[in-house]
């Protein structure tokens, strides 16, 4: 079971919320991440902070937690409110990843209404772009967000993998995004009046806020369709579609979630890297988890570590093929090494940790087979859609 943990000499005094760490003595978690748990705990009106297993340091907030507040804090969300992580199902009768990779298409490339107006793609989008939002529609972004091809590896549960349509060897299509530059728009125009302060209008952020979550879902289905198009797949429908960044109005309080995906009783992706399996779960997390689990491996070494580091170990084409035999299409090399499968925990101890906890049970582990962070143009990785694009671009490049 999970043990509460105590707090440090610097810490807030008695009468703070409590903090509850869901991993093992096995489990990488670096002390800065629980003091900033601790710190999060102090602020006005905290009840509780569940920490998952993937825990780790965030710019002014933990990642991989999940916060209960009578008070709302936008800085606990961060500005990519509504990131997320989508499944797709995927019918190609033959799948060779060396050819496949360079038929991705340029995801950097936003898809423009006007321009693009007979993209296939646009087939998915049944209703109006959330707060009318259209920039950087159909791109991925950067970071740790990606496209990946995968194939279904392990069954843990076929009865349940049955409901989702799912057996081994099917091939998925994972979608990692969120809301893009609406998301950090909304974010900005909160932290330049009022900092790290807490939202004076709540039912005004979460207008806002609840737009941002569903643009996030609309451009995961838009990614997906540009990129099985491009495959030569019909697009699909997510068989799982969950949030990671966002605040939930719960039992009369506030559930801030950044990095940690809703835990109950939803079907859950909870990604590896890109050179590890990644594992459908089925959520059944309670009240002293808030409800929540993990949303991924975590990372274990921050960019500019996984820079150094990587650099020392690894050549761009040893990163460029992981190894599991999956393709990695990135051109920014620095990515390549910032999001190197060593940066990040082991997801094996991750899940072992959420089945321990009682928080989750596998389903089904997936195996990438291609990963799609950025287009690489020097390897020609370019399919006829991206070319196409990359002509649309220059005709409209300085326009506003």
């Amino acid at each position: 079971m999970s043990q509460q943990e105590s707090l440090p000499p610097s810490a807030p005094t008695p009468g703070s919320a409590t903090v509850t760490v869901f991993a093992s003595a096995r489990s990488w978690i670096e002390s800065d991440a629980v003091a900033q748990c601790h710190q999060v705990a102090a602020l006005d009106g905290m009840i509780h902070v569940a920490a998952m297993p993937d825990l780790h340091p965030g710019k002014g907030a933990p990642i991989g937690a999940a916060m209960t507040s009578t008070v709302l804090y936008p800085l606990l969300v961060g500005s990519d409110i509504g990131c997320g992580i989508a499944v797709f199902p995927v019918a190609l009768k033959r799948v060779v990843p060396e050819r496949l990779a360079g038929r991705f298409p340029d995801l950097d490339r936003p898809l423009d209404p006007e321009l693009d107006a007979d993209d296939p793609a646009w087939a998915v989008v049944d209703a109006d772009i959330p707060a009318g939002h259209v920039e950087g529609l159909g791109t991925v972004g950067r970071g740790n967000h990606f496209v990946e091809l995968a194939r279904i590896q392990t069954i843990f549960d076929p009865a349940h993998a049955a409901r989702l349509g799912l057996d081994a060897d099917d091939l998925v299509l994972i979608v990692h995004s969120g809301s893009r530059g609406l998301g950090e728009r909304i974010l900005r125009a909160h932290t330049e009046r009022h900092g790290a302060g807490p939202a004076p209008d709540p039912a005004g952020y979460l207008a806002l806020h609840d737009a941002a979550v569903r643009w996030g879902s609309v451009n995961r289905r838009l990614l997906a369709a540009r990129v099985l198009h491009a495959l030569g797949a019909e697009p699909t429908e997510p068989i799982v579609d969950q949030s990671h960044n966002l605040v939930e109005v719960r039992d009369g309080t506030y559930l801030h979630r950044k990095g940690a995906a809703p835990g109950d009783g939803r079907d859950v992706l909870v990604a590896g890297t890109r050179g590890t399996s990644s594992y459908l779960v089925a959520t059944h997390a309670g009240p002293d988890a808030n409800y929540s689990v993990a949303h991924g491996a975590g990372r274990k070494m921050s960019r500019a570590d996984a820079l150094l580091r990587g650099r020392a170990k690894h050549t761009v084409e040893e990163l460029r093929r992981t190894p599991v035999g999956s393709i990695v299409v990135c051109g920014d090399r620095q990515l390549l090494f910032e999001e190197a499968p060593t940066a990040y925990k082991r997801i094996e101890q991750v899940i072992a940790d959420l089945v321990d906890h009682g928080l989750a049970t596998p389903v089904a582990t997936t195996v990438p087979l291609i990963t799609y962070k950025t287009l690489d143009r020097s390897r020609g990785d370019a399919g006829p859609a991206t070319r196409r694009g990359r002509q649309d671009h220059r005709r409209t490049r300085g326009r506003s």
